[in-house]
């Protein structure tokens, strides 16, 4: 299975560079995965696709302002800094522009100097692991240095930062949004509810492993960074009852997916747990957890349309991008959305 059996030309005009105006009035494509079938909806029409009964999984991490721009403190050559996890209390794994500027022992300054960051850790492409040194509490210094880690598809300024959040965001700790959830408004969700589907949040800190690129020739040799995941028992009784009664369990988003997919193949059901997972999910994948999935337009060769393409197939997926380019549908992280059941 080649990487390029995923690539598709996608005209730059519709690589969406800033977030609809109304969060759940972006476009929807509703995609029947064994067929083909394709609908065009708005997202607000999701409650009609959705039955009583069913359980909607959302990711409720909250996206930290994880891009940090700073100085050598030895030459002051300027260097930018991407916090991807926190290995321990004060110990981060970042991504580090230029790289080749920092080795073992290289101390960046933030914000003349209230905080600094020392390296301890050298890993491949750009990965550093920083030792951060500081008075006070380190997420309010983030939100007075940091800015939103914006991927490099998306050029313009965003002028209302929590549009790159949730309405649901929660735990603290992740480098990019969990993009499908971006269309989801606090009156929607209680729409859901009073329809009788249940609605449950999980967390998977988004990391490197979403969103690095696959520059291998052959998928199965890509090796997917790991990213922290937890369920509570209380959603995982709701999970283990609904799969007990035969009903729906549709994921909001990929990452989403990864975790309970993560969950269900370590334990055989799903349990109150947390750990990182590294899991990858191409053609050929058994789905043990999910039945339906919400997602967004996804890159050329990425993971992420791999992994819907072990959803529906690579033939329907691609199929339906072809359609979605047509239609003029809006791309990527602030663009339209897919509902795969």
């Amino acid at each position: 299975m080649k990487t390029d059996d995923f690539d598709f030309n996608l005209p730059e005009d519709l690589i969406a560079q800033h977030p609809i105006e109304k969060r759940d009035h972006s476009r929807m494509m509703v995609l029947d995965r064994k067929t083909g079938k394709i609908e065009h909806k708005i997202f607000s029409d999701i409650i009609d696709y959705l039955k009583p009964g069913d359980t909607l999984v959302l990711n409720d991490t909250k996206v930290i302002p994880a891009r940090l721009f700073g100085v050598k403190v030895e030459t002051s050559a300027h260097v930018e800094v991407l916090l991807l996890k926190n290995i321990s209390k004060d110990k981060w794994e970042t991504l580090v522009k230029p790289a080749k500027r920092v080795k073992i022992g290289t101390v960046v300054s933030f914000g003349e100097g209230i905080l600094k960051a020392t390296c301890v850790g050298i890993g491949e492409e750009g990965i550093r692991e920083f030792e951060f040194s500081y008075d006070g509490l380190f997420y309010e210094l983030l939100d007075k240095l940091g800015t939103m880690p914006l991927p490099p598809y998306i050029r313009e300024q965003l002028s209302d930062q929590q549009r790159y959040q949730t309405v649901y965001a929660k735990n603290i700790g992740s480098a990019a949004a969990p993009t499908a959830g971006l269309h989801f408004t606090k009156e929607l969700l209680k729409k859901l509810e009073q329809k009788g589907i249940t609605i449950c949040y999980i967390t998977l800190h988004v990391g490197l492993g979403t969103f690095r690129p696959v520059n291998v020739e052959d998928v199965t040799k890509h090796t997917m960074h790991s990213e922290y995941y937890r369920m509570s028992k209380e959603v995982a009784d709701k999970l283990n009852l609904a799969k007990k009664e035969g009903r729906r369990v549709i994921a909001v988003g990929t990452t989403s997916t990864r975790t309970l997919e993560t969950i269900i193949k370590k334990y055989g059901h799903f349990q109150e747990c947390s750990g990182w997972t590294n899991i990858f999910i191409y053609p050929g994948y058994q789905f043990g957890a999910i039945d339906g999935l919400i997602t967004n337009f996804h890159l050329p060769k990425s993971t992420l349309i791999m992994l819907v393409s072990a959803l529906a197939s690579k033939e329907i997926i691609l199929s339906a991008y072809s359609e979605a380019i047509k239609q003029k549908y809006r791309f990527f992280s602030f663009g339209d959305c897919m509902f795969i059941q």
